[in-house]
């Protein structure tokens, strides 16, 4: 049974996350899903497999740790996350992926500025991130974005992967095989997988430079507790600021919830792989992910409204 969340969400956190494209949805979690998904972050640090980059490095960075952790899987099915995205979006929604993310108890390293949505196949309005810590974030080491972002309907280049200027032989070869909408080898098992493994789309904009001029732009952020939810749109742009001493790791686990307009897109300059079980499916752009059903089933929706 999928539980609900400790209160509901309200129309001003709702019509926040529309206007600026995130909000931190207070103490929605019960300490029994941070418990579970505290034990799921250790079980996937413990055991890193070829998602997983960064392994003993400052910033620790794995993709689909739910598929080789039951307790993430539990929380992602059984707790109210979903519900907590659904009413946001007030529509049905579709898990798509997970991420974890582990910065060590010391100085916490940046998190460079950037775009989500142009890491995967999926374009749409009706993207959303929900990112949950275990460990209390202070304003100054927590996930931060540019105001209203969302909305300036513009695909960032990832700031990863190989830059034909300077690798023209590595990424011809990961172009040509991203172009021809073909898996890497060992891509669709997820067994071998590095963020090189792509190749900088010339054809998208560079990321602005917002590190470099904070003051030239609306940007907002939240002191985070144990309990919030954080949703984030997956066209913001958003990073975390570094140079803060915490005493406690940072471990965060993130989830990719797709609505209704949200469909698949295959990028030039994939950088993350796709779901495993999408690639049987051999989808092409421009399908919403309801044609993938068993791969993407329903994992929330509203109730239906009562008439006489």
């Amino acid at each position: 049974m999928v539980a609900k969340p400790l209160r509901p969400v309200t129309m001003e956190e709702i019509d926040a996350f529309h206007r600026d494209g995130a909000v931190l949805v207070k103490g929605v979690l019960a300490e029994q899903w941070l418990t579970l998904i505290r034990d799921g972050l250790e079980y996937a640090n413990d055991h890193p497999d070829g998602m997983s980059v960064g392994v003993d490095l400052p910033l620790r960075i794995d993709q689909f740790p739910a598929a080789r952790s039951a307790k993430l899987r539990e929380a992602i099915d059984c707790s109210p996350i979903a519900e907590i995205v659904g009413t946001v979006l007030n529509s049905p929604v579709r898990f798509y992926m997970d991420q974890m993310f582990i910065k060590p108890a010391g100085e916490i390293v940046p998190t460079p500025w950037h775009q989500d949505t142009c890491y995967y196949n999926v374009e749409g309005h009706d993207l959303i991130r929900a990112w949950v810590c275990v460990d209390p974030v202070p304003r100054d080491a927590s996930v931060e974005v540019v105001r209203g972002s969302h909305r300036w309907n513009v695909t960032y280049r990832p700031v990863v992967g190989r830059d034909p200027a300077t690798d023209p032989e590595g990424a011809e070869q990961a172009e040509a095989a991203y172009g021809a909408g073909e898996a890497v080898i060992g891509r669709d098992s997820h067994e071998t997988w590095s963020y090189a493994d792509a190749f900088v789309d010339l054809n998208l904009p560079p990321t602005p430079d917002i590190a470099a001029h904070p003051d030239s732009y609306d940007i907002i952020g939240w002191e985070y507790e144990p309990g919030d939810v954080l949703l984030f749109h997956g066209n913001i742009l958003h990073g975390a600021q570094g140079g803060v001493t915490l005493p406690h790791p940072r471990r965060s686990h993130a989830s990719v919830w797709a609505g209704p307009d949200v469909r698949y897109v295959h990028r030039r300059g994939q950088v993350v792989p796709d779901p495993v079980a999408l690639y049987q499916q051999k989808p092409r752009t421009g399908q919403p992910l309801a044609d993938f059903p068993d791969v993407f089933p329903v994992a929330w929706s509203p109730p239906m409204a009562w008439s006489p």
